[in-house]
């Protein structure tokens, strides 16, 4: 369920709160490869299934990087900000990728606000917590605390 809020206010009264899971999404072969084309990334992990199948998943699995980067699609379903003028990826404090996401296998993402502070120009900064889950895994793909800016 997305949460909506009304500018800078509503984005301040999110600190502390779980902004609960994104929908799943299946990750596929094509996926995977685009992201290795406009990364020149093609490790035979992520490009190759026959070799794949010999290796130590069994199957070909997403990047690191490509799991990362799917934050920011899951994450649109869970927020919704009206009423600010922009908002910007500020950086991040900690990523780590402790399981692989096997291609076919699905992801959701977890969010929670960690705290929401003001900065100059007009602005908050936004803390968020993210756990990347794998469907049926035990261990998330991706863990990160993220930090967005947005502008009134």
């Amino acid at each position: 369920m997305t949460v909506t809020v009304q500018g800078l206010a509503g984005l301040k009264e999110l600190a502390g709160r779980d902004l609960g899971h994104s929908s799943w999404l299946e990750v596929a072969q094509d996926r995977v490869n685009t992201f290795a084309d406009a990364t020149a990334d093609h490790q035979w992990i992520h490009v190759d299934p026959e070799r794949a199948k010999d290796g130590p998943f069994g199957v070909t699995i997403a990047h690191g990087y490509l799991t990362l980067s799917l934050v920011i699609p899951l994450f649109g379903e869970l927020l919704d900000i009206r009423g600010i003028s922009m908002g910007v990826n500020y950086g991040l404090d900690r990523v780590r990728f402790p399981s692989p996401v096997k291609v076919g296998s699905k992801i959701r993402l977890a969010a929670t606000v960690v705290s929401v502070e003001d900065v100059p120009g007009d602005g908050v900064q936004m803390v968020v917590d993210l756990t990347v889950e794998v469907d049926g895994s035990p261990k998330p793909a991706c863990v990160a605390r993220a930090l967005y800016r947005h502008y009134a």
